[in-house]
């Protein structure tokens, strides 16, 4: 077994590069653990948890590279993979001595860009705010794709922004896409009519990927972080992006996506959206409420653009196991709300880790009860760790051990394409699948992605469905049809 664990000083990389450098190192044929991240105590905390002895006094201004191995080559192999990934980010300026110095802060690089417009904050999540601050002076719109950030801060950060005449999106909006170019997990979609308002990341993702099956653009996607319509932050940002995209002239159509909001806050946003020129579409999660499917049909339609139910392909022949229970394994926080919702009306109570009721929680080990379905992207699990739709092998290694659960009958699990996530993740779990149907357990996926992911969005359900899984491009369809096969079997 080797080891290495270093501290590197003179240079700071993002937190998406660094889940990518990451997950793509712990890839490499030999090694056992990876870790490069900024040494924050947060993953200085991690990195010992995993069992590396870190250097004394690190710096929250250092990264940290963290690598255990099978052999030295191995370890060799990984290391010469991490400074390969992270050279392009830490490459020092070349310049002459007349040059002027690069920007180390926000404001600084807004003040030599040309035409600043938006800053995109990426930062550990006890500087987030600080950084944010500093782009909202500089005038600047600003994403905030960093987490663990508190709720007043949030709430600080909105209504400092609101009365600078900015928009924040977030914290933790994971997507964007604004004037075409996609932020964060973003999909590529074509330019269009539709402009969304997302208190939600994959559930914009939904939309937009069923936009683009329908053959229809989006002209921008603001995401406002998932807590922007509870009762705390009480829709800040969703109102100011609601009234921007109403002063655009490229929108001629808006549609607001969120997971479940409170109700008067929802209220106040509908009455909002009632005032504006641009009419106002919306798919609010909730009890009796659309799925974002039926939202997406109601806005092709509304565009009077054609709407055909969204693709699927059926599965291996499976005899599901008699009395047994759905489960589902999810990237995505909304996909998983959306899908407890369709399953909770028919199969009752749900156990989740986001739970619709608080009764239903799982417990701290979030080990099956009944009917379970996990979010794997929730903050407790991200934590110094990629995201899973950078990194999924906890939840590959979660979907081996409910196959070997005799009470599993079938599986639920979702596939989310775009330009930040794992290059192959249908591959990820493709062996998986294959034991799973091997084992009668059924498996239903669904596939969230365009036409021009750079994953392939038609051979990604390809290799799903050949490996025996039933492949919608539908979360709610997928849900549905998972439903329908737990409540066959009785």
């Amino acid at each position: 077994m080797s080891r290495s664990v270093e501290l590197r000083r003179g240079g700071y990389v993002d937190s998406v590069t660094l889940m990518q450098v990451s997950a793509s190192v712990a890839a490499i044929a030999g090694v056992r653990a990876a870790l490069v991240a900024m040494a924050t105590d947060l993953n200085i905390e991690l990195a010992v948890g995993m069992g590396f002895d870190v250097p004394d006094e690190p710096s929250a201004n250092e990264m940290l590279v963290a690598v255990e191995a099978d052999t030295e080559d191995a370890l060799r192999v990984a290391l010469e993979g991490v400074d390969s990934a992270l050279t392009p980010s830490v490459a020092p300026t070349t310049g002459s001595l007349e040059d002027s110095p690069p920007p180390v802060t926000v404001g600084a690089a807004a003040r030599t860009a040309p035409r600043p417009a938006i800053a995109l904050i990426s930062t550990p999540g006890e500087y987030a705010f600080a950084d944010a601050v500093d782009a909202i002076d500089a005038g600047l719109h600003t994403m905030v794709f960093s987490d663990n950030m508190s709720v007043s801060q949030e709430v600080a950060l909105k209504e400092y922004a609101e009365s600078a005449g900015v928009l924040l999106m977030g914290p933790d909006c994971g997507t964007a896409v604004v004037g075409g170019v996609g932020l964060g997990f973003a999909n590529v979609v074509r330019p269009g009519p539709v402009g969304i308002v997302a208190a939600s990341g994959t559930g914009a993702q939904q939309v937009m990927a069923l936009l683009d099956g329908a053959g229809v653009g989006v002209s921008h996607c603001l995401g406002v972080g998932g807590r922007d319509l509870s009762e705390q932050v009480q829709g800040r940002s969703t109102l100011r992006a609601l009234d921007l995209l109403d002063a655009d002239p490229a929108t001629e159509l808006v549609v607001v996506v969120s997971k479940p909001p409170a109700a008067e806050v929802a209220s106040a946003v509908r009455a909002h959206a009632a005032s504006l020129g641009t009419p106002v579409l919306f798919g609010l999660l909730g009890p009796g409420q659309p799925t974002l499917t039926a939202t997406t049909q109601s806005v092709v339609e509304a565009l009077e653009r054609f709407w055909s139910a969204p693709q699927h392909w059926p599965g291996a022949a499976v005899v599901v196991r008699r009395g047994g229970y759905l489960r589902g394994l999810f990237t995505g926080g909304t996909l998983c709300d959306e899908a407890m919702l369709l399953a909770w009306s028919r199969l009752g109570r749900i156990c989740s880790n986001i739970p619709l009721e608080p009764s239903w929680a799982l417990a701290e080990d979030l080990a099956s009860v009944g009917h379970t379905m996990v979010d794997f992207g929730d903050d407790r699990l991200t934590r110094g760790r990629p995201h899973p739709m950078i990194d999924g092998s906890l939840r590959v290694e979660r979907f081996f051990r409910e196959v070997e659960d005799r009470s599993c009958a079938v599986l639920l699990v979702d596939v989310v394409l775009g330009l930040a996530a794992a290059a192959d993740p249908a591959g990820d779990l493709a062996e998986a699948v294959r034991q799973a149907t091997s084992a009668g357990v059924a498996v239903v996926a669904s596939v969230v992605g365009t036409r021009d992911d750079p994953q392939g969005l038609r051979s990604q359900a390809a290799l799903l469905n050949g490996a025996g899984a039933s492949v919608y491009l539908s979360n709610a369809q997928a849900a549905e049809a998972a439903v329908d096969l737990v409540a066959g079997a009785g």
